[in-house]
C-alpha cells in the first residue's frame, strides 16, 4: 500500500487542469482572486460543509447542485466571503452559469465557493469580466495560479498530490488548500478541493471524506472560530481505469490512505500557516480508555490559549497542558498522565505521572524554540490514541484581526 509524493497539486491526476487571475474582487491587483478547477468528463463528487448555522451562499448553492453525486468543475473567489448577502444565492448561481458559458459544462454540475470578508456585498462585474480569461487560462499544470487564487490571510500556497496503485492502475490525487485563520472545523473551516482519476463511487467517496475528515481536518484548530464559508470537496473522474471501487475492502483501503496521506499534509500546513503563527504545533495522545478521550483531550490541549501563548515564548509550562486536558471533559486518571516536549533540537520528560518532574529549562527552550513542536501525552489507561494540529498565539494574530475588514 505504496503511497509516493508527487508535484502537481489539483492538475496532478488525469484529466483535470485549472487556472487563477487576478479579477478585480480584491484591491491588490498582485493578488489573484479567481480559480477555476475543471474535468475533461463528468465527476463523482463528494462533500462536507461548515456545521455553523450562518453558512455563505455558495454552500447552499454547491449542496443543491451535487445533491446527485455529480460535478465536473469548481469556481471559487477570495477576498469576499458572500455571506449574510441578501442576493448571496443569486451571485453564486451566476458565477456557475459565467464557467458554464465559457465551458460548455452544465451550471448544475459546477461547486462554488467563496472566501472573505463576511457581510460585504459581492459585485458580480469583476467576476463576469474575469472568467473569460481564467477559462482561456486553463491549464493541465496551472495548479500554482489555482493554489494562489483561493489564498486570503494564507502566507504560502497549500498544495499536494501523492500517486498510489489500484488494481494495478496508477492512481493520482492532489488538493489545495486555503486556510489560516477562523479556524476550528467541525465541518469544514477552511477551504480543499481535491481531484483524483481514481474510479470510485460518489457513495463510497462521501463515505471514505466523511470518514477521513473526523480524524484531520476535525481536529485541527487555530483560533477556535469555527467559519461561515468552508468545505472540503473531492472529484473523482476515474480516468485511471481502475474497477469502480463500489464497496469496502482492499482498494478502498488503499484509496482512503492516499486520501489521509493529502489530507495530514494539508493540516499541517495550514496549522503551521496559522495567522501570526510561528510554529505548528501537534498533539499526540496516545493510551486513552477510548477515541473519544483521545481525541478531546488532543483537541482541548491544542486549543488552549494560554498553552498556544506559551508555545509562542518557548516556555516550557506544562501545567497549562494538565490543566485543558482537566477541563476538557474526558475521563482521564490524572496521576497517569505523562508529558513530554519533542522537537528537532531532542525530547524532553516534563511531567510524569501527572506531577512535574526535574529537568533542564535551557534544554526545554531550545527544544521549543523550533519550528515544529510536539506535544506527546501519555494517558496511560488503554489502547487508543488521537493527534490534533495548531499553532501559537502570537501578537501578529491580533494585529491581523483586529483589522481585518478595513
Amino acid at each position: 500500500m505504496d503511497i509516493k509524493l508527487i508535484n502537481g497539486g489539483v492538475c496532478a491526476a488525469q484529466g483535470f487542469k485549472a487556472s487563477g487571475v487576478h479579477c478585480g474582487i480584491r484591491k491588490n491587483k498582485t493578488k489573484k482572486d479567481l480559480a477555476l478547477i475543471v474535468s475533461d468528463t463528468l465527476c463523482n463528487a463528494a462533500a462536507v460543509y461548515t456545521t455553523n448555522l450562518v453558512k455563505g451562499a455558495p454552500l447552499t448553492v454547491t449542496k443543491n447542485n451535487i445533491a446527485n453525486g455529480k460535478a465536473q468543475a469548481v469556481i471559487c473567489n477570495s477576498g469576499n466571503a458572500n455571506t449574510c448577502n441578501a442576493n448571496g444565492i443569486e451571485i453564486a448561481e451566476k458565477m456557475c452559469e459565467l464557467v458554464a458559458a465559457q465551458t460548455g459544462i452544465s451550471a448544475s454540475d459546477i461547486i462554488v465557493a467563496s472566501t472573505g470578508v463576511i457581510g460585504q456585498p459581492l459585485d458580480i462585474t469583476p467576476i463576469a469580466n474575469g472568467i473569460p480569461v481564467l477559462a482561456d487560462s486553463l491549464s493541465y499544470d496551472n495548479c500554482q495560479d489555482a493554489a494562489e487564487a483561493i489564498m486570503t490571510t494564507d502566507t504560502i500556497d497549500k498544495q499536494i498530490a501523492v500517486e498510489f496503485t489500484i488494481g494495478g492502475k496508477v492512481c493520482k490525487m492532489g488538493g489545495i488548500a486555503k486556510g489560516s485563520g477562523m479556524i476550528h472545523p467541525n465541518m469544514a473551516t477552511m477551504l480543499v478541493f481535491i481531484t483524483t482519476d481514481a474510479a470510485i463511487s460518489s457513495e463510497m467517496l462521501g463515505k471514505a471524506l466523511s470518514g477521513d475528515i473526523a480524524n484531520t481536518f476535525n481536529m485541527l484548530s487555530i483560533d477556535g472560530d469555527t467559519s461561515t464559508n468552508d468545505m472540503v470537496t473531492v472529484l473523482a473522474n476515474g480516468l485511471a481505469g481502475n474497477d469502480e471501487i463500489t464497496a469496502e475492502g482492499e482498494d478502498f483501503n488503499i484509496f482512503m490512505k492516499a486520501l489521509n496521506t493529502v489530507t495530514v499534509n494539508l493540516c499541517r500546513v495550514i496549522a503551521g500557516d496559522g495567522e501570526g503563527a510561528t510554529k505548528l504545533l501537534e498533539c499526540k495522545v496516545s493510551g486513552a480508555n477510548s477515541l473519544d478521550t483521545a481525541k478531546t483531550v488532543a483537541k482541548s490541549v491544542i486549543c488552549s490559549s494560554l498553552l498556544k501563548a506559551a508555545m509562542f515564548g518557548a516556555d516550557a509550562n506544562w501545567g497549562r497542558v494538565l490543566c485543558a486536558i482537566g477541563y476538557s471533559g474526558a475521563k482521564v486518571d490524572v496521576n497517569k498522565i505523562d508529558v513530554s516536549f519533542i522537537s528537532n533540537k531532542g525530547e524532553i520528560l516534563v511531567c510524569q505521572n501527572g506531577a512535574g518532574v526535574d529537568f533542564s529549562e535551557e534544554k526545554a527552550k531550545e527544544i521549543l524554540l523550533e519550528k515544529e513542536i510536539v506535544i506527546d501525552i501519555k494517558l496511560n489507561d488503554g489502547e487508543f490514541s488521537s493527534t490534533a494540529w495548531g499553532c501559537d498565539l502570537t501578537y501578529d494574530y491580533v494585529k491581523i484581526n483586529g483589522d481585518y475588514r478595513t
